[in-house]
């Protein structure tokens, strides 16, 4: 949306009290996301009703979902954009100003064309491709399927132009996102294609780092995994989202996995890949959850160490089947079982840094902290945002985008301490 309408001449801003139009992009995957869209758009409402903007348009998955909601509640909304519509939104500001209410709800179609030069809103040094959209999986929490449509892979050749552009924007860590990578080509070419789109992404002069984010475990397959062994450029790193260990949890979730294929996934990333690092997901309290798996679950954490976890307490979304299943979990209930799985993997998390100390590794600067007197930064170990960071104590004078090599001083719970390496 950024690029196109920098193309008309746009000025953009990141400040609403410098906005003409307004447009707030939302994500309704879990309540929290819910509720903080919800909020931003009656925040920029107030703006909108006193005058301030001459136009507000909400865009996205909440949009998508609930759109006569949207127009009927909260009437200084101008104009709604669903999920398959964003490049209406030229079209949306020009009919807000004179006085329509439209909106656009396309349904999903084929990836086939990109889109114009994106404005980078990440700073500059890493990007997101998204190499694919939608979902076929039908998750029983999830509503993203309904949100976003059939699993649709970008062709390769259209996927390998955008790169191109971004590293000759500078852009130095590419990382690849879908709603699940490993995927990748299914739909278009009759089998799964992302070790092929890796070698070529890998062929681009100027990124240092490749990145995968969001793999389903099931769908690993030996040409990914060798591939990722194989090129120095890929980061050995895997978003492996598991939400669960105990079977019947499992296929109340509708996953296609089983604790056995999931210890035998991880084993098989550690035994080919060497230093590989894993992130993973748990959802905890989803329903029918029993005390006796939630502890299974924590001796799962404990036998498996994975090197990064992020934990979501179960979000009953409308119009799931999750949502209607006997045996909803008191949030209270949620968050306590929350809370165990983070304090266990807060210990694990210490006890890997600590294995750390005296190695070198090299460190993506990403800024400077002034106050701290230190240079800001991650390993191949931490994708930007979620995972942690590396405070390098240094006294010449680096640059955001440098890679350099520092060996590790001291650990904390999620971070690194350390000093260059000359």
């Amino acid at each position: 949306m950024l690029g196109l309408l920098s193309e008309d001449a746009y000025g953009i801003t990141d400040d609403e009290a410098e906005a003409d139009i307004i447009v707030v992009n939302t994500c309704c995957f879990i309540d929290e996301a819910k509720e903080e869209s919800v909020q931003t758009i009656l925040d920029m409402a107030a703006w909108r009703r006193e005058g301030k903007c001459h136009a507000l348009i909400v865009a996205g998955c909440l949009s998508e979902r609930y759109r006569q909601e949207i127009l009927q509640e909260i009437p200084e909304v101008d104009a709604v954009i669903g999920t398959h519509s964003y490049t209406k939104i030229r079209e949306a500001i020009l009919a807000a100003e004179k006085g329509e209410r439209p909106v656009y709800l396309d349904a999903p179609s084929d990836i086939t064309v990109r889109e114009p030069s994106r404005i980078l809103t990440t700073g500059g040094f890493f990007a997101y491709l998204k190499i694919a959209e939608g979902c076929d999986r039908h998750c029983t929490y999830c509503v993203i399927p309904s949100l976003r449509g059939p699993y649709r892979s970008v062709p390769m050749e259209h996927l390998q132009e955008e790169a191109a552009s971004l590293a000759d924007r500078g852009v130095r860590e590419l990382i690849l996102v879908a709603q699940d990578t490993a995927c990748y080509g299914m739909d278009l070419y009759g089998e799964k294609k992302l070790h092929e789109l890796l070698r070529a992404l890998c062929r681009i002069e100027g990124f240092l780092w490749i990145r995968i984010l969001y793999c389903y475990p099931e769908e690993l397959y030996p040409e990914m995994i060798r591939t990722i062994r194989e090129e120095p450029k890929i980061c050995r790193y895997l978003d492996l989202p598991i939400q669960h260990s105990e079977d019947a949890v499992l296929k109340r979730m509708g996953r296609k996995t089983s604790h056995a294929g999931l210890v035998s996934a991880i084993a098989e990333l550690r035994r080919q890949i060497p230093g590989i690092v894993i992130r993973t997901t748990l959802i905890t309290g989803f329903p029918g959850e029993t005390e006796e798996q939630h502890k299974a679950l924590l001796a799962f954490l404990g036998e498996m160490r994975f090197e990064r976890l992020g934990v979501f307490t179960y979000s009953r979304e409308e119009g799931t089947p999750a949502a209607r299943m006997h045996g909803q979990i008191e949030q209270a209930e949620k968050e306590r079982r929350r809370d165990e799985l983070l304090t266990v993997q807060q210990e694990i998390s210490g006890e890997i840094g600590k294995e750390l100390v005296g190695q070198i590794r090299e460190v993506f600067i990403e800024g400077y902290s002034p106050e701290e007197q230190v240079w800001i930064g991650r390993t191949y170990g931490d994708a930007p945002d979620i995972d942690g960071l590396f405070f390098l104590h240094c006294t010449e004078e680096l640059h955001t985008g440098d890679m350099v090599r520092a060996r590790v001083t001291a650990a904390g719970e999620y971070d690194l301490i350390g000093e260059i390496v000359s």
